[in-house]
């Protein structure tokens, strides 16, 4: 734990406060003891507007001190905004988590990861798809960051991991609480790779339909780029989509999500890709647009020798058996 000791996590419990209150306060004080000893008046004073609660902060240290406590005995860590190794690209981003929960080890700043996203239903071709390219930025050196669910995530996981590049997921729920349970295998691989699970969550916090949208914006932060693989016309995707345009990030769709298929909706895909995102065939259009040439070369090799797609990629047989 750092100098500043449980501030910064009880910063974070405060009730009714925006990010932006919640920062002002992090600049504001130190230590503990300082904010321990503000007043309500002295708080909006710093905020420059009135609460609509004031909390008791006995409680809330009480309640951090709790949290941190669990995170040490499931071997969860914690990182503050206010901390050197708060991952800059989510530092720079519009909504940044206050505390950022994670096991594993984060991502090392110098190197980029794509953000991969799609249905938890996606055609065969889709699931073939995203494996593929995950598993060829893998073998470039890049990994790959997503969201642990079933379908486009769980794929691309396993196919960056496959490409021996350590995982990154960001769960909609405390680390302690992966969702899906049937994903639990995975997230063990994504550690076990030199990974991390990710979360804005404390332990214990179960998965809502409100923290999976929330999720998103932490794996377009973190992105130097984001490719949608296949989405439907309503899907969390799209969401992820939407960060990644207003955080400046490069935004693709894969070539799979625009083959007209009756029996899977790709309309948010196809529409994304009608608004002008460009369309990603294989791992080597990506290497290309980051002017990673050795990368490049790498992926055409690993693209050239893998023709029978046995060692490459799982059968179908296996998708069908994991996924639905």
């Amino acid at each position: 734990m750092s100098e500043r000791g449980l501030l910064d996590l009880s910063i974070s419990l405060l009730p009714d406060l925006k990010i932006t209150d919640k920062l002002l306060l992090l600049q504001a004080f130190d230590n503990e003891e300082q904010l321990f000893l503000q007043s309500r008046e002295n708080i909006e004073e710093i905020l420059n507007h009135a609460l609509v609660t004031f909390w008791d902060i006995t409680e809330i240290h009480e309640k951090a001190g709790r949290i941190d406590t669990m995170c040490r005995m499931r071997s969860i860590n914690w990182v503050s905004f206010a901390d050197a190794d708060y991952p800059p690209l989510l530092r720079e981003s519009y909504d940044p988590p206050i505390v950022l929960f994670y096991k594993g080890k984060l991502p090392n700043p110098e190197k980029s990861l794509l953000g991969m996203v799609g249905t938890r239903k996606p055609s065969p071709q889709a699931a073939e798809q995203a494996y593929k390219i995950a598993g060829n930025i893998g073998k470039a050196g890049i990994s790959v960051i997503s969201g642990l669910a079933l379908g486009i995530d769980a794929m691309s996981h396993r196919g960056n991991l496959i490409g021996n590049a350590p995982g990154y997921a960001v769960l909609g729920s405390g680390i302690d609480e992966v969702y899906p349970s049937v994903n639990r295998p995975l997230a063990k691989r994504i550690l076990d790779s030199g990974g991390a699970l990710i979360s804005e969550y404390p332990p214990g916090v179960h998965p809502t339909k409100w923290t999976f949208p929330a999720r998103n914006r932490i794996i377009a932060a973190m992105s130097r780029g984001v490719l949608i693989v296949e989405a439907p016309k309503k899907s969390g995707a799209l969401i992820t989509a939407a960060f990644a345009l207003d955080q400046g990030k490069d935004l693709w769709v894969a070539s799979c999500g625009l083959r007209e298929n009756a029996s899977f909706d790709k309309r948010g895909t196809m529409k994304l890709a009608s608004d002008g995102a460009e369309v990603i065939n294989s791992a080597c259009d990506i290497l290309e647009k980051w002017n990673m040439e050795t990368g490049n070369s790498y992926a055409k090799r690993a693209e050239g020798s893998n023709k029978n797609m046995n060692d490459y990629i799982i059968s179908l047989a296996d998708f069908l058996k994991i996924e639905i």
